[in-house]
């Protein structure tokens, strides 16, 4: 039930993002001046078409451009516009570009004129003209934004790297002129015009709006297609907790990234630069990151050959803990005494790996030695009672018992019984107190190591090599004999 009113909510507000991103009027890309700009081509003959343009467009615009009005109509939408240069060629769109140009100018012409009549007017008149000023800036920004859709078409299509940036330097160059010479009562209605109008402070919230709620669908979305992920790769048979996890964190960040880049292209965010970007810079990413990519490969090797899984009890490279996590760089392995250790999976997989957990029984390994004088029958059968005494001591496979070494101060017994591994530490440390328990109870002792040291007196009549030689004349002896005992009358 959770799970199906999650999916509903994203649903819901999925509905909600589309709607509200194919809205019209609420994107500048819809942007409509309120009346055609001098100079543009409509459907009507234009009646203060600039100078010399006449000639121009009737000489210069190719035959596509002339045949459809819309690419030079400043009502024209601007995603239409985009859509209509998309088959025109590079020299098309450059020609484009100068017609443009031209409504720009013819648009700025007005404000200038306008600006002009403003420096000798007072009064409500000066109030007047300054709203129609900022009427003009919104009819230029609109018609700058078509003539900035067309220059990107015309990049897009491989056009004179030079022309291109001449193109838009005079954007830059008109638009920050045009800010030195409104004076501050014009400048201030023209923000506050602009912080309430659909084409931009209330655009941009909008859209901010837009992101952050795409951003919680995003996530919402990415959850659910996590949980499904984990569900289905779980019923996978033979399928290792660390691949699983492996899958689904790798689901969860694809779904995140590629609707990211789908709400951002939604919006109207131009996405193929970074593309471009991370093309090109993938060589010199890959050659920086060799350690990580190649610990990324050992790890997904890890992954998918499974020679220790979360949990198990490994030892990798003289280093013995149970396996917390492995990731696309690391593994973490917790030591018996909680210490953490974080080791690269490119270590992890150039060594050698042992995984005491990986079988369900173990055979434990035990030495006790007894003295040369005790029983060896007696010894082993001591060890017998108390393997068999003992309740997680398997009895199939049966457990070995014999004489293992015949060192230099005991007789070294073997006693190897089986158990479950998780049994292993509890039979091992049992039986080492009950065995010694049961040794002191059957008289048989566990030696500690020794050495006989004999020592012989020399016998009087033992030859002279035996008896301590004389000290040459005139050395000293640094070890002289003790006095002869001298008898007191």
């Amino acid at each position: 039930m959770a799970a199906a009113r999650r999916m509903l909510c994203a649903i819901f507000l999925a509905f909600i993002l589309t709607v509200a991103l194919s809205y019209p009027g609420l994107a500048q890309d819809d942007a409509t001046p309120a009346e055609p700009a001098a100079g543009a081509q409509s459907d009507e003959p234009a009646a203060d078409t600039p100078p010399g343009d006449e000639a121009s467009n009737e000489a210069d615009t190719p035959s596509t451009a002339a045949a459809d009005p819309a690419l030079t109509n400043p009502k024209t939408p601007l995603n239409a516009l985009q859509t209509l240069t998309v088959p025109l060629t590079a020299d098309e769109l450059a020609t484009l570009t100068e017609q443009w140009r031209g409504i720009v100018q013819a648009e700025l012409k007005k404000i200038a004129d306008l600006q002009v009549k403003l420096f000798a007017t007072e009064g409500d008149a000066a109030d007047a003209l300054r709203d129609q000023i900022a009427a003009g800036t919104q009819d230029r920004n609109a018609v700058m934004d078509r003539y900035g859709a067309v220059v990107n078409a015309w990049e897009t299509k491989g056009g004179n790297p030079d022309e291109i940036a001449a193109a838009r330097s005079y954007v830059t160059a008109v638009t920050a002129q045009a800010a030195q010479t409104t004076d501050a009562r014009t400048l201030a209605i023209l923000a506050w015009e602009w912080l309430i109008s659909w084409n931009g402070g209330l655009a941009i919230l909008w859209k901010a709006v837009v992101f952050f709620v795409s951003l919680y669908v995003l996530v919402l979305v990415a959850r659910i297609a996590r949980g499904v992920v984990r569900k289905r790769v779980g019923r996978i048979p033979k399928t290792s907790k660390l691949l699983q996890a492996f899958l689904v964190t790798i689901t969860y960040w694809l779904v995140l990234s590629f609707g990211l880049m789908v709400v951002l292209a939604a919006m109207g965010v131009n996405i193929t630069p970074l593309f471009a970007l991370v093309g090109g810079a993938s060589f010199i990413i890959a050659f920086a990151m060799q350690d990580t990519l190649s610990n990324l490969a050992n790890g997904l090797l890890i992954m998918i050959t499974r020679p220790f899984d979360e949990g198990d009890f490994v030892i990798v490279g003289g280093t013995g803990g149970s396996v917390k996590s492995v990731n696309v760089v690391s593994t973490t392995i917790t030591t018996p005494d909680n210490q953490v250790i974080v080791m690269p999976n490119k270590q992890v997989w150039g060594t050698s790996i042992t995984n005491v957990t990986a079988s369900d029984i173990r055979r434990v390994d035990l030495v006790f030695g007894i003295s040369y004088d005790d029983d060896i029958r007696k010894a082993l059968s001591v060890l017998r009672e108390a393997v068999a005494a003992h309740e997680l001591a398997l009895q199939e496979p049966a457990p070995a018992f014999a004489v293992g070494e015949l060192a230099e101060s005991s007789v070294n017994l073997l006693c190897r019984p089986w158990v479950k591994t998780v049994n292993y530490w509890t039979l091992y440390w049992d039986l080492m107190a009950d065995v010694k328990t049961r040794f002191d109870e059957a008289g048989i002792s566990i030696p500690y190591p020794q050495q006989d040291v004999y020592v012989h007196n020399a016998a009087p009549d033992a030859p002279d090599f035996y008896r301590p030689q004389p000290s040459a004349p005139g050395a000293t002896d640094k070890n002289p004999p003790p006095p002869a005992p001298v008898d007191i009358e």
